[in-house]
């Protein structure tokens, strides 16, 4: 099945992540280019033709790119998801604003369903997804090896070939670029507030040639389920304060605890 935009609608809120439809239906080895590693998926091409060396990828290079891009979104986007969920019960007139940008935008639609291009008449919703990656980065921490000596502002060297871990959690908390740090504020995102902003102060996805290789799939299912579970449910606060628990993956000690009400 060769995805294009028009296969995005689902119908259904969280239920689509079931049983893995997701990657069942929407991604695939191209049989036009067995060797080419092409993977369709939601809009999204992924050609792999030759490394970064030149060298033509074997069918064991291309098999372990499609399983980074199908199996390690899982638990950094169910994180990512349960945050931004925490958050919004926080803040119900947040909540309630996302809700009603999603009715205005699917009305008089029957059936429901949300196709690619709404996903960019989401502004609001957007920067509430993005505040909370800000907050909560699914990934706390990366490692980077140097290619070459850096020099730093104050003269030292990191040498060559020395790896370095990077705080994506620190960063995204330094209250130097984000005042505040500890709140959550959807309208640091908006666009006005985002001109005079390095792009390198909000790094969820990492940055540079190592970024990460699912960040728009991720961006595009994160506003689906959310879009789909706020037209459907109301998510209200637990009376459990969550506690971060940083792991490979950001978690919260003994899970992220909150209740839905159907809106109908």
């Amino acid at each position: 099945m060769v995805v294009t935009k028009r296969h995005l609608g689902v119908h259904d809120g969280l239920g689509f992540l079931e049983g893995g439809w997701i990657f069942r239906n929407c991604l695939r080895f191209d049989s036009r280019a067995p060797r080419a590693g092409v993977i369709w998926g939601r809009g999204i091409v992924l050609p792999s033709f030759q490394d970064e060396d030149g060298k033509e990828l074997s069918d064991e290079d291309i098999r372990a790119e499609a399983d980074t891009f199908m199996f390690e979104g899982h638990d950094t986007t169910a994180s990512g998801l349960s945050w931004i969920l925490h958050h919004l019960a926080q803040h119900p007139e947040y909540q309630e604003r996302c809700r009603q940008e999603v009715r205005e935008l699917l009305k008089d639609r029957e059936p429901v369903e949300i196709e690619w291009d709404d996903l960019a008449q989401l502004p609001f919703l957007t920067m509430c997804i993005k505040e909370s990656l800000r907050l909560h980065p699914p990934v706390p921490a990366i490692s980077r090896c140097c290619t070459q000596d850096i020099v730093l502002p104050d003269g030292r060297i990191i040498p060559k070939g020395i790896v370095c871990i990077i705080s994506i959690f620190g960063i995204h908390h330094n209250p130097n670029v984000w005042p505040d740090p500890e709140v959550y504020d959807p309208f640091r995102f908006d666009p006005e507030n985002i001109k005079e902003r390095s792009p390198l102060a909000f790094i969820p996805f990492s940055a540079g040639p190592r970024n990460c290789i699912g960040q728009t799939f991720a961006m595009a299912e994160m506003k689906v389920v959310l879009a789909l579970t706020l037209l459907r449910f109301r998510v209200l606060l637990d009376h459990t304060e969550p506690r971060r628990k940083p792991e490979l993956v950001l978690r919260a000690e003994g899970g992220l605890w909150l209740r839905v009400e159907p809106l109908n």
